[in-house]
């Protein structure tokens, strides 16, 4: 099995990441519209090698009334607002996801990343908007990582049975958290600390923590070919490059 190290996002300068670590996670796309002239010239700067995969577009999974948007320099129309965000299988949301797949294509990306908020409850609703759209969407030139949160935890059964049948449709988890209800060929880890209800981005990890992750990724092997270990916490960098002498030792 492959394992490809990075952070979500830049917390050093761009080159040092791409001398140092396997990939990034663009984040910005998650925020604004993705800028393909921006995520083309990203491309072009990084080494061959190097991996990109990229956050959806907020547009697919956070209503506008949501806080995320504050930072957002896109303005959704209020009339409209109800038909963006939460996977909802609508004209908007589709044209959104075109958005994020153009960014995506220049960036050579891949997987996109579609992070779900806790306020997406595990309701008859949601699900089935969930199974429409991802079934929409796909088969795609790019994975999809579906992130969920709150209560998913608790029902990994049912978002087993919406993901199994859609090809290209992975598990992102914090495998130190809990496990993915599906294991594919292809594994998504996104580590947010430890501590806390779900995320606690000031945790630093220790040895140990690392020495576990690592247990995790030696038991995937036969199961999944390629696994992506993402951190997502203040000391990012540093957990990264530790976790990869931890591998290679």
């Amino acid at each position: 099995m492959r394992v490809f190290v990075g952070t979500c996002g830049f917390p050093v300068s761009r080159g040092k990441v791409y001398n140092t670590l396997d990939s990034v996670e663009i984040q910005e796309t998650f925020y604004n519209r993705p800028n393909p002239e921006k995520l083309r010239r990203l491309r072009l700067e990084a080494p061959k090698h190097f991996i990109f995969n990229m956050k959806a577009w907020q547009a697919l999974t956070h209503p506008p009334t949501m806080p995320t948007w504050r930072r957002s320099k896109d303005k959704i129309p209020k009339d409209k607002s109800h038909l963006y965000g939460f996977l909802r299988p609508t004209k908007e949301n589709f044209n959104a996801w075109e958005e994020v797949v153009k960014g995506a294509k220049e960036l050579n990306a891949r997987v996109i990343v579609l992070q779900l908020p806790s306020a997406f409850r595990c309701n008859d609703e949601n699900i089935r908007n969930m199974r429409e759209f991802l079934s929409s969407i796909t088969p795609s030139k790019f994975l999809i990582g579906i992130e969920v949160r709150g209560e998913w935890k608790d029902k990994l059964e049912v978002l087993r049975s919406v993901i199994k049948d859609i090809k290209g449709v992975i598990h992102v988890v914090d495998p130190l958290r809990y496990r993915p209800a599906l294991v594919r060929s292809v594994s998504y880890f996104r580590l947010h600390g430890l501590g806390g209800s779900e995320v606690n981005y000031r945790y630093k990890y220790t040895d140990e923590d690392l020495k576990k992750l690592k247990d995790i990724l030696a038991d995937l092997r036969g199961r999944s070919t390629e696994a992506y270990v993402m951190f997502n916490n203040v000391y990012m960098y540093n957990d990264a490059l530790r976790f990869k002498n931890i591998l290679k030792a």
